[in-house]
């Protein structure tokens, strides 16, 4: 059931139902609590800081957390001020949601679909332990536009190729997809959480406060509000300056829409609606988004494995002092690392400069994109399996659609061509700041004389570079040539 005007299940209007949020912190243009008020005369709503997720965390100073926690809050009120609100619960969600279930003497739980294999598995769980119960479990496509096997090749097979998954998603998009689930139309059937308590601090689920405020990151609906308004003014541009990193050229809503504080058809439908390069681009990268979920969906192995099986052959270097260079920002190459310091300072790197790094890590130093991709995902803000995974085997040339594995970036090449004047690098590397532009690339280069001059003397003020890109390139050609012969020039 994953659109509006489909009939009610028989067991439904008189009865009560519990919608459980997860990704979705929201309460405007939402499948789940639409399809739930639209067929119940009571609708409880629930979130979960699920103990099996939080406990993993390195970190009890997550901003990821934060981010959500200040999100449920601002959902919460905007729930009561509809006369409903959040019950908030801390503990394991395969214990906790059929107990509240059984509790609230629901009919059924209403939710939007995660796409993860860990979270599919959480999910039939819960499903069973519900039916043991005589409770139903309904869940809905909300996260993204497309799922699964919508869009599917002539051949009635998933894509593994964005550009043709891109024209078939195009084609097969209508005003349909995009329209909003007009939660409002129902909203007085929301019902206030039977004991109001107040709701959990971030201290009582074992966390603690990070700088999301001094950084700037205004979570919950109103912060993707803000940011979509005034990206909304800059759309047109963003062909032009998504690629440089020192310009206010991307959206910076990734975040919100990796926890639902914004709505994938709002965003698609404004794209869709202004056309022009600037939102067409966008809109673009909307579609990678769908592209890699259901990437994910079909092929689950993608979690730890080659997309491409033959390409878990490589045998990747065990380099763990190489490995500690690119995580602490120590390589010796300023774009590299200064997008590894804007990632650590922040949880936030910049699209172009996430592919510069992943390349870097396993063209350069002939590391596992794996490692690479762990460290990603403790660190990122807007942390997405999907994305993450299909970005890194794109990186690594293992995964699907990926560039080719002789494709081999140049991080000297990449940083003229994207930091020009070497604005972002000096905005992170201060130790570079009077290096002159035309060696802020490659400061290695820089006569002895004038580094003393520059106050960044190679080895000392700034490493020699871990590594020689010319030589590691030949590497790489010869690591990958155990799947194909090698040929190709650096981009």
């Amino acid at each position: 059931m994953s659109h509006f005007g489909l009939p009610a299940p028989v067991w439904s209007f008189m009865s009560s139902t519990l919608v459980w949020f997860r990704r979705d912190l929201r309460d405007f243009d939402h499948a789940a609590l639409y399809h739930a008020l639209k067929n119940h005369r009571r609708v409880f709503c629930v979130f979960v800081f699920d103990s099996a997720i939080l406990d993993a965390l390195p970190d009890r100073a997550d901003r990821r957390v934060e981010f959500i926690h200040a999100s449920v809050v601002e959902l919460d009120t905007a729930l009561r001020a509809r006369g409903g609100g959040l019950i908030v619960r801390r503990g394991d969600a395969r214990d906790v949601i059929p107990t509240l279930a059984a509790a609230l003497a629901v009919s059924a739980v209403y939710t939007n679909r995660d796409y993860e294999p860990m979270a599919i598995a959480r999910d039939d769980e819960v499903a069973e332990r519900l039916r043991v119960l005589g409770i139903g479990f309904e869940t809905f496509k909300d996260q993204v536009i497309f799922e699964k096997s919508e869009v599917l090749t002539q051949g009635n097979s998933p894509f593994s190729v964005f550009t043709p998954y891109k024209r078939a998603w195009l084609k097969t998009l209508t005003d349909f997809h995009l329209k909003a689930y007009p939660v409002e139309r129902y909203a007085a059937h929301l019902a206030p959480p039977p004991d109001r308590e107040a709701l959990p601090t971030l201290g009582e689920i074992g966390f603690e406060r990070t700088d999301l405020a001094e950084l700037g990151i205004a979570p919950g609906m109103s912060g993707g509000r803000k940011l979509f308004d005034d990206f909304l003014r800059r759309i047109a541009a963003y062909k032009a300056k998504r690629d440089f990193p020192a310009l206010k050229g991307v959206s910076y809503l990734s975040v919100h829409l990796r926890f639902g504080t914004v709505s994938i058809r709002e965003l698609a439908r404004s794209a869709h609606a202004i056309g022009g390069e600037g939102a067409e681009t966008w809109l673009s990268e909307l579609v990678w988004r769908d592209f890699y979920f259901q990437i994910l969906w079909h092929h689950p192995r993608v979690v730890g494995a080659c997309f491409r099986p033959e390409y878990d052959r490589v045998q990747w270097d065990d380099a763990p002092e190489r490995f500690a260079a690119w995580c602490e920002a120590r390589t010796g190459y300023p774009i590299v690392d200064a997008a590894m310091r804007q990632l650590n300072r922040s949880g936030f790197m910049h699209n172009r400069l996430r592919m510069i790094v992943a390349s870097f890590l396993t063209k350069d130093l002939g590391i596992d994109w794996r490692w690479g991709e762990k460290y990603f995902a403790d660190r990122l803000n807007d942390f997405d399996l999907a994305a993450n995974n299909g970005g890194w085997q794109w990186a690594a040339s293992t995964g699907c659609d990926a560039q080719p594995y002789f494709r081999i970036f140049n991080p000297v090449a990449q940083s003229e061509k994207f930091d020009p004047a070497g604005a972002f690098i000096r905005r992170y590397l201060p130790e570079l700041t009077k290096v002159p532009n035309a060696f802020i690339h490659a400061p290695w280069t820089l006569p002895p004389i004038d580094q003393k001059l520059a106050g960044c003397v190679i080895g000392s003020d700034y490493p020699v570079p871990v590594v020689d890109h010319a030589q590691a390139r030949v590497r790489t050609l010869a690591r990958f040539g155990v799947v194909k012969g090698a040929s190709g020039d650096s981009a």
